[in-house]
């Protein structure tokens, strides 16, 4: 008998979904939807409006309802699979604020979204409020960053009060999308409810104390926090009528785009890292306990099984890359000819990328710096092959806090299908790298669907990892293995890149140039 389940991913730029049957282990429909070319209304660059130059990035919530509904029309048209779906599961953007008044309408029209860093002035406030740095981390696991939720919701209060007096809850993206598919429905759970800055994922509690700091009444506007692994009720009577859909389709808790990555990449087991390659760069791995970092660097979250999975962030990515493939109109074959003529390590070289602020480390006003480019240097050949190694160098200093030796790196994202990228990752982090075929958050989503209902519906015996195992695929063509040649040269780079930022940001640390020449 046929079990169909569905997971729906709700990123910054686009919305996909995975239909998935796991009597026979196969994925029966994926479609995207593109938010920039298909919703061109909405006036988006990269899924977001706002002011850059602010550091304002935020969407406008009835674009992803929009793109949600344009989803189901279409494969309501490939036939009788919407009413054979058991459960849909939604993968959302986290820490993007969503606030609904009492009567479920929008009290803000747009919402902040992850890489919004207009709220550094709120994150100051509400750390100095606690006590400072270390009394943040010892209260939620985490400092504040703009990024979080916490300070959006602050950045309203004291910006925008009619918008925050008006809101009776606030929302994440995922738990938005559910309160529209069950008809009104509001619920959080851990795993997006630990990346809000509010919630201690460690004792599992909203942390009451910071949150009167923003509020006296702010407690109220927050959902309840439920179990990850239960769903919080059916869909919709009127999206059974308006499409198909069974009216016993279970709509899962949901939870962050990252948790389900994690699922979707096969990450289940211990020593095994994703490293997810898009806007933003992250690594993560799955923890039975949780892990605070010190330092703040190395976020705690819950993933969404019930465990807990450290995860790291540098907010500057992709951006880079695709910036540079536009200025010079290059393919990305171009790309890959050009590192091809270039020797690893690029001769002492580095460019710190931090483009647009940076996440990790926390420093949101970061400006790029292009460190030992010469004369002869100032070339395309010598910026591309810059480009790809500062993007990675910048993600693994912050890797190097997680507390995880990766037997394996399961890649995802759209630079995964690079064969540089993939050489350069296993070459930096000195470990074995595989890009994962699919988009991993809609078909993780659509795993936990099936793994929950099957749970709910007496199947104990249910086992996620062979679950994912059967549906995650690996492109063999570009596993690639660090090159015994180069992994010594790139532990000296690595240990260059480290003094050049520690450098900037007036932190101890050894003459770059020093050793930039030693390297040479």
């Amino acid at each position: 008998m046929d079990k169909f389940f569905a997971g729906i991913d709700v990123s910054t730029q686009s919305l996909t979904i995975s239909v998935l049957n796991i009597s026979n282990y196969s994925i029966i429909y994926q479609d995207t939807l593109v938010y920039d070319t298909d919703l061109p209304t909405y006036r988006t660059i990269n899924g977001t409006i706002g002011d850059n130059s602010l550091g304002i990035s935020e969407s406008d919530p009835n674009m992803w309802i929009e793109a949600l509904n344009i989803i189901f029309q279409r494969l309501k048209l490939e036939g009788q699979i919407l009413h054979k779906i058991n459960a849909l599961s939604i993968s959302g953007q986290q820490h993007g604020l969503v606030a609904l008044d009492k009567f479920g309408k929008l009290t803000k029209p747009t919402s902040k979204l992850w890489n919004d860093f207009s709220t550094q002035r709120e994150c100051e406030i509400l750390t100095d409020s606690l006590g400072g740095v270390s009394a943040m981390i010892a209260k939620i696991g985490n400092t504040q960053r703009t990024g979080y939720t916490a300070s959006k919701i602050f950045h309203m209060y004291r910006n925008e009060k009619s918008y925050y007096e008006n809101t009776d809850s606030f929302l994440l993206v995922h738990n938005f999308i559910n309160w529209y598919l069950t008809g009104g429905i509001i619920a959080m759970e851990p795993g997006d409810a630990s990346g809000s800055g509010l919630w201690d994922p460690v004792s599992k509690t909203w942390s009451t104390e910071l949150i009167k700091i923003i509020s006296d009444d702010l407690l109220e506007k927050l959902p309840n926090v439920t179990s990850s692994t239960e769903s919080i009720g059916n869909i919709s009577e009127e999206l059974v009528a308006k499409y198909g859909f069974n009216p016993q389709c279970k709509i899962d808790a949901g939870s962050g785009d990252n948790m389900y990555s994690a699922i979707g990449t096969a990450n289940t087991k211990p020593g095994t890292v994703t490293i997810s390659l898009g806007t933003s760069g992250t690594a993560f791995t799955i923890l039975e306990n949780p892990y605070v970092d010190e330092e703040g660097e190395i976020a705690l979250f819950c993933d969404s099984t019930g465990n807990y999975m450290p995860l790291l962030c540098v907010s500057n990515m992709s951006g880079g890359y695709n910036t540079f493939l536009k200025e010079h109109s290059l393919s990305h074959l171009d790309f890959e000819d050009l590192i091809s003529k270039t020797e690893p390590c690029n001769n002492g070289n580095i460019i710190v990328p931090w483009y647009e602020g940076e996440r990790t480390p926390d420093i949101p006003n970061a400006a790029p710096l292009y460190f030992g480019f010469g004369f002869k240097d100032l070339n395309k050949k010598s910026i591309a092959r810059g480009i790809l190694e500062g993007h990675i160098l910048n993600l693994n200093q912050g890797f190097e806090r997680m507390p995880v030796k990766p037997k394996i790196l399961h890649l995802t994202g759209g630079l995964s299908l690079s064969k540089s990228w993939c050489q350069t990752i296993a070459n930096i982090f000195n470990c074995q790298a595989v890009p994962v075929i699919g988009e991993g958050a809609a078909l993780g989503a659509a795993i936990h669907a099936a793994w929950v209902w099957e749970l709910e519906s007496g199947n104990k015996n249910i086992n996620l990892t062979e679950l994912t195992d059967n549906f995650v695929e690996y492109d063999e063509q570009l596993r690639c293995n660090p090159d015994p040649n180069y992994v010594d040269k790139y532990k000296n780079l690595k240990s260059l890149y480290k003094s050049i930022t520690y450098r900037i940001r007036g932190l101890e640390s050894k003459d770059p140039f020093l050793k930039r020449k030693n390297i040479l």
